[in-house]
């Protein structure tokens, strides 16, 4: 990728304007947020959440929320047993739902 250099003014407030080619190559729009992260003196600006959705996955949660809407009584708890075993693999295990997976995923 080469390397895009842009230049913005910093306003008496604090305040500037992300480039629009900037924007473009992070794929963020109005309303979205950005997160700057400082090393030293180099600041590297990235997305601050999910850029795009995921069409298939949005796909599957819809039909998820729809099948449990026609059939509520299908839906179950986790069974004691089941909820135990997860509880004491996780014991003493800090879990970070928002960090990412490292390393190759099979689903």
């Amino acid at each position: 990728m080469p390397v895009l250099e842009e230049v913005s003014t910093i306003t008496a407030k604090g305040q500037t304007t992300v480039p629009k080619a900037v924007r473009q190559v992070l794929g963020v729009d109005v309303g979205d947020q950005i997160a700057f992260r400082v090393d030293g003196q180099q600041v590297t600006v990235v997305p601050a959440g999910p850029v795009h959705e995921d069409p298939v996955v949005k796909k599957f949660l819809e039909f998820i929320a729809e099948d449990i809407a026609q059939h509520p009584n299908a839906v179950k708890a986790l069974s004691k047993d089941f909820a135990s075993r997860m509880a004491k693999l996780l014991k003493g295990k800090k879990v970070d739902l928002n960090a990412p997976i490292d390393g190759d995923v099979a689903l």
